[in-house]
């Protein structure tokens, strides 16, 4: 496999893996995990359901925000963010299964007021916007100062916090290290220079929450992303802990596509996620790379 075969892989394998988690994890939201041992034992098959009575394969408002975002970014490539904004309203206003009450609010005082962003708040600091932000990652592989304000900006039109913001330009960097193999050390030490910023992500020892709360949802995907050794297990020990479980699986999915590829994405997983999400991923990541320099 060539270099840009394998950057094509890790990309399809982040963004794929990222819709599989969503759905796989979507069954098993908001439940703890002694109540999904005793329904499933240990869940492992995309099969839907869940409190949003999702057919099986259907992604949430983690795939679904990402899409409309990496739209946005394909058809102003040099970035607009009342284009992104408008999409994200034409999104909420589709009647969407699931949005979060941060997401919600801040689209609904873009739509209502025009503002772009509020203030920062303590209230944000869910993982909202760090769910969706993989389409800026792929579109600013080789532009690390568009990664960054692109990132924010995108950020602040729901979730104007620094541990939203600094959650997700450091999953955003470990992606990019991922796909363009510079080590998974290089990967870590990001994760690491998280911790020193903000120790209250510390991952090791884990502490065993998996909420929508930004750190519980870091910690949970760095713990079983840095214990794992394929995707397979990565997710499913991700997914099982419950809580946000469709978000945490998605970030999970995220990391561990980009390291292993889309290759090693169970094909029964592949097979029974939605079509067109597919087509629209695969159709996405394609353009999103051909932004970036190589």
């Amino acid at each position: 496999m060539n270099e840009d075969s394998e950057r094509l892989s890790r990309a399809l394998g982040a963004y794929l893996g990222f819709a599989c988690g969503d759905a796989l994890g979507a069954t098993v939201e908001f439940m703890s995990p002694k109540k999904i041992q005793r329904l499933y034992g240990v869940h492992r098959d995309i099969i839907g359901g869940g409190w949003l009575g999702l057919e099986a394969g259907q992604v949430t408002d983690d795939t679904q925000m990402s899409l409309v975002l990496g739209q946005a970014i394909i058809d102003y490539p040099d970035w607009n963010i009342r284009a992104v904004a408008d999409n994200f309203v034409a999104w909420l206003e589709s009647e969407p299964p699931d949005i979060g009450n941060t997401c919600r609010r801040g689209i609904e005082r873009y739509r209502d007021r025009g503002e772009l962003f509020g203030p920062p708040s303590a209230d944000e600091a869910g993982n909202g916007a760090c769910m969706r932000n993989l389409p800026v990652v792929l579109a600013t592989l080789n532009r690390p100062a568009f990664f960054e304000a692109w990132s924010l900006e995108q950020c602040h039109l729901t979730h104007h916090n620094a541990l939203s913001d600094a959650a997700t330009l450091t999953l955003g960097r470990m992606v990019n290290s991922l796909i363009q193999r510079r080590g998974d050390e290089v990967c870590r030490q990001h994760a690491l220079s998280l911790v020193e910023q903000f120790p209250e992500f510390r991952f090791d020892p884990y502490p065993g929450k998996a909420t929508g709360y930004i750190v519980d949802t870091v910690q949970t995907v760095l713990h079983y992303f840095f214990n794992s050794t394929d995707f397979e297990s990565c997710l499913i020990g991700v997914v099982n802990q419950g809580g946000d479980a469709d978000t945490t699986g998605a970030l999970a999915g995220m990391l561990a596509g980009a390291k292993y590829g889309v290759e090693e994405i169970p094909l029964g997983w592949l097979s029974i996620l939605n079509r067109q999400v597919t087509k629209q991923i695969q159709k996405q990541t394609h353009a999103l790379l051909q932004m970036n320099c190589f």
